[in-house]
């Protein structure tokens, strides 16, 4: 009883503070992410006041969150917008690879790390927080933007890619054979295309069996199949996000529309609770003697996602603001480098500090970055003399009546197409 008790006491205040917090964060146009974060650092193991009783709840919710997280972002997309994304995406992945995990790697040889640190350091630097960067556009509201399946296509690409990565680097900790890492690559490049054939073929057919005109059937139905095939997927070696995400594309229609108003607001809850988790977890006093190398590397990886968001942007024939808008937002870093960190500390253990220290960085900043990339980007072209759109400035006699831009959620139409381009 006193257990419960205790586990109430903390969760209610946890729950209540997360309110507060995100208030004053409305009240001073910033994302609530950064002091979600902050709070868990000061009440985790080693700060102020450590909440021992509901870490286990929390745990749990944080793997809710991320679920959630990635569900309503797959609920925005069909399967078929999907695969155009990759097949248009698939060289802005190999790019992102590129510039992104090279860092890693190059620093983790640096500190005398080994190929087998090299290649877990490469994967911290590389990929980017789904979780983060879904919570980040839904708090700006972008998910209407041009930029955003751009932005999709390289998460998704990346969240793909960790079906290859990881049981790849589980099998050179392990010192396993190469027989037995093939064998954890092909179980999990089947599982992926397996869920992602039923998503593109028989997606009609799946949000037929899940639609209901009763609210509470959709929500359980919905809720509980997504946790059963990411927790399938999970156990098969893939990404639980992976798993949860393709749930998401495989619904469409009035279902899909239905999910998203019943799960957003449990979204917003638990998406919440992971933030808190993950600062619960890192101890403050960890972070110091790793400060220093961990902010050179968030630096140089920072500019290097900002790259690659515009190069992805630019393919796609988004203009300018959209192009810094989509760099922006992909900075963070967070749920899957610290999965990465995680596997590779018994083999290297100084793979832990710093990669806690990086993504705590990049978390914070990541949601700043996507809020004034662009601003700052448009600042900077204007004191050289150069316009958003990338032309020089000229000065042109006022017109009797000032021309139309579009703005991020107007329609194309064919006149409109090339100022499109050039937004």
């Amino acid at each position: 009883m006193h257990d419960t008790t205790a586990l109430l006491v903390e969760l209610g205040a946890v729950i209540l503070g997360l309110g507060l917090i995100g208030r004053v964060a409305g009240r001073i146009g910033l994302s609530p992410i950064p002091l979600y974060l902050l709070a868990g650092l000061a009440f985790g193991h080693g700060g102020l006041i450590p909440l021992d009783a509901s870490e286990e709840f929390t745990m749990v919710g944080a793997e809710i969150g991320v679920i959630l997280l990635l569900l309503l972002l797959g609920l925005e997309y069909s399967a078929s917008e999907l695969v155009t994304s990759l097949k248009t995406q698939y060289p802005s992945g190999a790019v992102d690879f590129v510039l992104n995990a090279t860092p890693g790697a190059v620093a983790a040889l640096i500190l005398g790390w080994g190929p087998v640190g090299a290649v877990a350091l490469a994967g911290v630097t590389w990929i980017s927080s789904s979780g983060v960067i879904a919570k980040v556009m839904t708090d700006l509201g972008r998910l209407g933007n041009r930029e955003t399946p751009v932005i999709l296509g390289v998460l998704v690409m990346e969240d793909l890619a960790m079906a290859v990565y990881l049981p790849l680097l589980t099998a050179m900790l392990a010192g396993v054979s190469l027989a037995g890492g093939s064998l954890a690559l092909v179980i999990a490049l089947g599982t992926v295309g397996f869920v992602l054939y039923l998503a593109l073929r028989h997606g009609r057919l799946i949000s037929r069996a899940v639609s209901s005109d009763n609210p509470e059937m959709l929500l359980l139905v919905v809720l509980g199949l997504t946790v059963l095939v990411a927790g399938v997927a999970q156990q098969l070696q893939v990404s639980a996000a992976v798993g949860a995400f393709l749930v998401g594309i495989a619904l469409s229609g009035e279902v899909a529309e239905g999910a998203r108003k019943l799960l957003t607001p449990l979204r917003d809850l638990f998406a919440a609770v992971f933030f808190v988790f993950f600062g619960l977890s890192t101890n403050p006093a960890d972070i110091p003697p790793v400060l220093l190398p961990a902010a050179v590397l968030a630096v140089v990886t920072v500019l290097t996602k900002i790259a690659t968001g515009w190069y992805a942007a630019r393919r796609a024939g988004i203009g300018s603001r959209g192009r810094w808008r989509a760099g922006g937002t992909l900075v963070a870093r967070g749920e899957f480098s610290i999965v990465i960190a995680g596997l590779a500390v018994a083999t290297e253990p100084r793979i832990g500090p710093l990669a806690t220290a990086y993504v705590l960085i990049l978390v914070i900043v990541g949601p700043l970055t996507a809020r004034w990339t662009q601003p700052l980007a448009e600042k900077i072209q204007a004191m050289r003399g150069v316009k958003p759109g990338g032309g020089a400035v000229v000065e042109t006699p006022p017109k009797a009546a000032p021309e139309r831009r579009l703005g991020d959620h107007d329609e194309l139409t064919p006149e409109h197409a090339g100022e499109a381009r050039g937004d």
